[in-house]
């Protein structure tokens, strides 16, 4: 089982950054997807971008352009650069870790991934 522990999280004003950082261990595998996600108050949760361990990445239109997201294979850390935040960041950031073959139809579907982290709170004030 794979043990997920995110950081990073924070309360900016709007155009600020954030870096948050996903941290697993207990991998036995040679194969995996890494995402992130998150879920505001009120609403379900969305995929947000997704990263293989062979660096391919894939995200969603609303943070195309603003968010990137990165891997650091030998510490076992994914990374998820935020730039120019708005209130509508605002939410609850999760990461995830899938070992099943994703697509651009799947990846962003919380059911594909089998480990999750326990969040960290990102605040975006205007």
């Amino acid at each position: 089982q794979v043990q997920l522990v995110e950081s990073g999280g924070g309360s900016v004003q709007a155009g600020g950054s954030l870096r948050l950082s996903c941290a697993a261990s207990g991998y036995g595998y040679s194969s995996y997807w890494m995402g992130w996600f998150r879920q505001a108050s009120g609403k379900e949760r969305e995929g947000v971008a997704t990263i293989h361990d062979n660096g391919l990445t894939t995200y969603a239109d609303s943070v195309k352009g603003r968010f990137t997201v990165s891997q650091d294979n030998p510490e076992n850390t994914v990374y998820l650069q935020m730039n120019n935040l708005a209130p509508e960041d605002t939410a609850m950031y999760y990461c995830a870790a899938s070992l099943f073959v994703l697509s651009a139809d799947s990846w962003s579907s919380p059911e594909e991934y089998t480990s999750w982290g326990q969040g960290t709170q990102v605040t975006v004030s205007s």
